[in-house]
């Protein structure tokens, strides 16, 4: 995650507070989803960005999960992410989003 992105989240959370954010990733590369989801739960890894060694403890879901789906307007999902979903191995994603930090007692 670029340290611009890193910055816009740490300034929501500044703003609104973590309890009241979620972060919807919709990357399809695999390793890019595993690093976003680290960096706004643990912090950044690569250590260069704003969230270097911040800990937001952010929820991530991927905007291929089921229950994120059934939230968004079928005509803009179908519009936005309808692509997306019908070149990606969508099983694949969603069991790396399963693996999120944060989820399952993680």
């Amino acid at each position: 995650m670029d340290p611009e992105n890193q910055d816009r989240i740490k300034s929501l959370v500044d703003e609104h507070g973590a309890a009241d954010l979620v972060v919807v990733l919709g990357a399809a590369d695999l390793e890019a989803l595993e690093v976003a989801a680290e960096t706004v739960t643990l912090g950044d890894p690569a250590y260069v960005g704003p969230l270097a060694g911040v800990q937001l403890g952010l929820p991530v879901v991927h905007i291929l999960e089921e229950d994120v789906k059934e939230q968004v307007d079928p005509s803009i999902y179908d519009e936005q992410v309808g692509l997306l979903e019908m070149t990606l191995d969508v099983e694949q994603i969603k069991r790396a989003a399963s693996t999120f930090p944060g989820r399952d007692g993680r």
